[in-house]
């Protein structure tokens, strides 16, 4: 499975032991994200990413910043992509089988790096379970395109 994940600098040493965890899980990653001491605006590189998955380049999105929020707002913008906040495993999961989520949004303020794992982990293991979600994700899409 081929991964994309950004960060903005106040989540880039989650970024980092996100990225380390996923690789020596076998996964493919690509960082987009800013660089350790680099200043960037979130919202930039949340669009970088989301454009990469709307665009299939990539299967799944890991975004992370101060809490997740602002990247998870951002990555929403773009058509076709849907980018869930998560900060409990719960949350991850139904994520990807209610919603179809493509993109883990966190926040490095707020969970903390073995539970960002867990975290990772879980979405990952989800897929979209179908069944009454299939309808409630396809009026998502076609909301989305009557108000583009």
């Amino acid at each position: 499975m081929k991964i994309i994940i950004g960060c903005d600098e106040a989540a880039y040493d989650l970024k980092m032991i996100i990225k380390e965890h996923l690789e020596s899980k076998g996964y493919e990653v690509t960082d987009s994200g800013a660089d350790k001491g680099e200043v960037v605006l979130y919202p930039d590189i949340a669009y970088q990413v989301a454009d990469e998955i709307a665009a299939g380049n990539f299967e799944r999105g890991i975004l992370v910043c101060g809490t997740g929020i602002g990247m998870s707002i951002c990555a929403n913008k773009v058509a076709g992509v849907r980018a869930a906040v998560c900060h409990d495993p719960f949350s991850a999961e139904r994520a990807r089988k209610s919603n179809n989520a493509q993109i883990l949004c966190m926040g490095e303020r707020v969970v903390g790096t073995e539970l960002a794992k867990l975290l990772v982990d879980v979405w990952l293991a989800s897929e979209f379970a179908g069944g009454a979600s299939t309808a409630k994700v396809e009026r998502i899409q076609e909301l989305e395109s009557a108000h583009r």
